[in-house]
């Protein structure tokens, strides 16, 4: 056999791994079940297609094992309907929540989410919500003001988490708002400055507590490159006693942002939320790369303990969902109303590298290369994940505990 640097140009790169530095711990990698993902997998496929597919996004030993969902609280841009989960005629309110019903969740939501919860016990769920119910909002599109506005609608996400919790799907986390700088006319938005986001996260904690649920709050859930926001919430001293950490969005600025905010608050979680792939990016090693540059491994660099995609099937003309918001989003796989054939998209394969092989609760380990990021699994073995930026293979120098092995 030839050496390998023959095939390779360029020096090796050294890549030293320590796994006796330790950072935060996984919770997992995944997309969201949006109303378009889930109406396309429950009336679209056969129950054994539905199945067979959901065990080769799911399972973590037949298929490529995601195991972290982040599920919109009613309607987001990605719908087949308009709802929440306590609408109400023009004029009328419901203060005592006497209407609130997760009922269109039970249609095909719920199922799936149980289904999935079957194939991997390890799932962990986070909710966000896109908009509160119509009657809650002034005509700024935001929360009104008063306080029974906001007693209110601490009170709608309990009955949210408890409700769920009923029916066997635990929420791990909620969200106070999905882009809360992201206000539209077209599809279920809502406006939340961070003041309000003070405001509310104050008010769900207290109410959490009270009820002795464990959920995590989690605020922003938007772009890397508006770190003031976050930073803003964070400083409150009452409001941060309840808040577990930030989510983040990679449609605007570095992912880089996320270690800016660990270093200011060390103590709070990170978590990345949101990215689509879609059809501004056709080439398939393009966006594959962007992925693993910045969100599979760029993401648990800067401390993200989810890697979360969007939705996670969409049809061949990139729905089904009504007017508004993106025409040209991406499923993690594409399925064909017509002929039911499933393709499996880039970002299946960009996460399928991570998830297939990094545990739940496995935690990151000191890595030397920002083209590699390292674990240690629960079940302590290691995984090392290694991109390499160029068109020609690359000789690496994997060290630990003073083994050496070449990889090309």
């Amino acid at each position: 056999l030839l050496p390998l640097q023959l095939f390779a140009q360029g020096s090796p790169i050294p890549i030293v791994v320590d796994d006796t530095k330790t950072y935060q711990t996984m919770d997992g990698f995944g997309a969201s079940l949006t109303d378009s993902s889930a109406w396309l997998l429950a009336k679209t496929l056969t129950p054994e297609q539905r199945n067979t597919l959901l065990k080769d996004l799911f399972d973590p030993k037949e298929g490529i094992g995601l195991s972290y969902l982040r599920q919109p609280m009613g309607s987001s841009d990605f719908r087949t309907r308009e709802y929440t989960y306590d609408d109400m005629p023009d004029g009328t309110t419901d203060f005592k929540l006497e209407h609130f019903s997760i009922e269109k969740d039970r249609e095909y939501i719920l199922p799936l989410l149980k289904q999935i919860r079957k194939i991997n016990p390890k799932l962990s769920i986070m909710a966000s919500p896109w908009t509160a119910p119509r009657w809650m909002k002034d005509d700024k599109a935001h929360l009104k003001k008063e306080e029974a506005i906001y007693n209110t609608y601490a009170d709608y996400f309990v009955r949210f988490v408890q409700e769920y919790a009923a029916e066997g799907v635990p929420i791990a986390a909620i969200t106070l708002q999905n882009e809360p700088q992201n206000v539209q006319a077209s599809y279920p938005t809502m406006g939340m400055e961070p003041d309000e986001q003070v405001r509310l996260a104050t008010r769900i904690g207290q109410k959490f507590r009270e009820a002795g649920i464990k959920t995590k709050i989690v605020v922003f859930d938007h772009n890397w490159e508006h770190l003031e926001y976050p930073i803003k919430v964070l400083s409150d001293p009452v409001a941060s006693d309840y808040i577990d950490g930030v989510a983040f969005h990679g449609y605007g600025g570095e992912v880089s942002a996320q270690s800016r905010v660990h270093a200011a608050f060390p103590d709070k979680n990170i978590y990345f939320t949101e990215c689509s792939g879609g059809d501004w990016a056709k080439d398939f090693d393009g966006n594959l790369m962007w992925d693993m540059e910045n969100l599979v491994v760029g993401a648990p660099r800067n401390w993200a303990r989810t890697v979360v995609k969007w939705n996670l099937a969409l049809d061949e003309k990139n729905g089904p969902k009504i007017a508004g918001g993106a025409d040209n989003c991406r499923g993690v796989v594409t399925i064909n109303k017509t002929t039911q054939s499933v393709t499996r998209e880039v970002e299946y394969y960009g996460l399928g590298h991570a998830s297939k092989f990094i545990q739940p609760g496995a935690k990151r380990i000191a890595t030397s290369q920002e083209s590699s990021v390292g674990y240690l699994n629960p079940d302590k073995s290691i995984t090392l994940m290694v991109y390499n930026k160029k068109t020609q293979p690359q000789v690496f120098w994997i060290q630990w505990q003073g083994r050496k092995v070449q990889v090309t």
